[in-house]
Parts: structure tokens; sequence; C-alpha cells
């Protein structure tokens, strides 16, 4: 016979799955049709009759994006960027962390610090002062512009000082005790215990250096120098200018720039979609746990 407990936990768990169906097609849906407009025609995307599968299929917003070396040039640029810049800020911020999680006692400096990083966050030093910054330190059309000039982010700082107080005390007394220094308390013990807010914050800054176009723009005169957004951002510029040849005229008459922006929407959702589902289960935990203070 079946209680009205088991009848209640079915009909919840039925309501939790239906909703969570739901939810995963509303995220999935607008991936398939921005796919499906990447790859129709001028008039259909133009008419606004693209819908859950593409109308006159269409490749050449893809040959336009991806036929020349630039493209990949500035795809291994963004790649480059992604892995050292990560490496770069994830090194910083945990060594910015660990000393602005200790007490007042153990480290005096800390709350004005801590004040002085929330002030960058609140308020910045302005684009021309932070150029000024990148070219007197002679970097400009260097990758290591891309990484160095946003390489500490407040936010990510704060997410692991608040994960790092939130470890038991015991760990570092242990560390002291057995004879351990700093250096070694921070990467052979603090750090492995802190892999859900490392992976947190990796996942984060990944995808600002993969998605970020601007300072490409700005830091960089040559194009050869460019990331990929920036590379791509720059052909619809290209384009919408009418700075184009023969060969460029006759594909944009079969492609608008709906189904371009769409190609180019999708080609930069490629990466993060294979890179989040490895660091998803840490994601969760170091966003909770960081984001809450003792």
């Amino acid at each position: 016979m079946v209680t009205d407990k088991t009848w209640q936990s079915k009909l919840t768990y039925t309501v939790i799955s239906v909703v969570l169906v739901i939810v995963g097609f509303s995220c999935f849906l607008p991936l398939w049709y921005t796919l499906c407009l990447s790859l129709s025609d001028k008039a259909a995307a133009a008419g606004g009759q693209v819908g859950l599968w593409p109308v006159g299929l269409n490749t050449t917003s893809y040959f336009q994006i991806m036929g020349d070396w630039k493209f990949f040039n500035s795809f291994w640029i963004s790649l480059q960027r992604v892995v050292l810049g990560t490496a770069v800020s994830v090194l910083l911020t945990v060594m910015a962390a660990y000393p602005l999680s200790k007490s007042k006692k153990e480290f005096p400096l800390g709350r004005p610090l801590m004040w002085l990083l929330v002030f960058t966050m609140l308020f910045s030093g302005g684009l021309i002062p932070w150029y000024q910054t990148i070219k007197a330190y002679g970097l400009l059309n260097n990758i290591w512009a891309l990484i160095l000039g946003s390489s500490l982010g407040g936010f990510n700082v704060i997410l692991v000082v608040n994960f790092i107080r939130n470890l038991p005390k015991e760990l570092e007394e242990a560390a002291v005790v057995d004879g351990a220094g700093p250096w070694y308390t921070l990467f052979k013990i603090i750090v492995p215990v802190s892999m859900p807010v490392i992976a947190t914050i990796t996942l984060l800054t990944g995808v600002y250096h993969w998605n970020e176009f601007f300072q490409g723009l700005v830091l960089m005169s040559r194009d050869t120098n460019y990331p990929l957004q920036t590379y791509i951002q720059q052909l619809v510029v290209v384009i919408s200018s009418g700075a184009m040849t023969e060969d460029m005229y006759k594909k944009m008459s079969e492609m608008s720039n709906q189904t371009l922006n769409a190609a180019k929407i999708f080609i930069a959702m490629i990466p993060v979609l294979l890179v989040y589902p490895f660091l998803q289960r840490y994601f969760i935990t170091g966003i909770t746990l960081g984001s809450v203070k003792e």
C-alpha cells in the first residue's frame, strides 16, 4: 500500500525533475538557435524565418571567419592568453589572499589592504592612466600586456580570502608545529585543500580572458597580434564600414550580419562549453563557501 508520505515524495521528485528539464531546455535552446541562425541563409535570417532548424543551409559565415590564416593566428594567441593569463592570475590571487586571510593580530595591514582592494572594485583608475602604464613598461603589441594588465581581480581575491578563513585553523597550527614555513604551508597545505575555490577562479578568469576583446583593440596596433575576440570584432567592423575586396563583397551577398554574429558567438562558446563540465563540481562548492564571510 502506498502511503501519503511516499506519494508526496514521488510527486515532489516528479515536479523537481520537470522543472530541471524545463530549465535545462531553456539554457540549451538559445545555443541551438544560435547555431541554426549561423547556418541559415541571408534571406531567412533577415526575415526572421529561422526557428529550431536551419533554413537554407549556408556555411558561408564560418568560411568567412575561418578561411583566413589570421583566424588561426588569433585563435593561437587567445589560447596562449587563456593559459598564461589564468596561471598568472590564479598564482597572484592565491598569494595575495593567503596573508589577507590572517587575523588582525597576525597581519595588522590586512584590513587596510582589504579596503584598498574593495576600493579598486568600485572605482577605476581610468583608461588613459592604465594605457600609459602598459606603454611605460614597453608591453604594447606584446601578449604580456593582455595578461599582466588584468592579472589580479579584487572579487577573486575576496572569494579566496573567505574560503581560506573557513578552513580549520588546526591545519596551519599542525604545520607550524612540524616546522613548516609560510611558503610550505601555503603551497603544501592551503592550496591542496582549496581546490574548489581555485577551480572556481580558474574558470572565471579563463572565461574572462577568452571573451575579452577591448584590451586587444587598445593595446595591439597590428592585427597579427589580435586575440580571437578582437579579430572577430574587427571583422564585423570592416564589413560594416565597407572596406572590403570584391571577393568579400561576393561572400557577403550570401550572408548577413545576423548569421556572421551568430557564427562568432557560437565559435566563442565552444571552448567554454568544453571546459566547464570538468570544473562544474568544484564551481558550486567554491562559489558558495568563498562568498560567505565567517
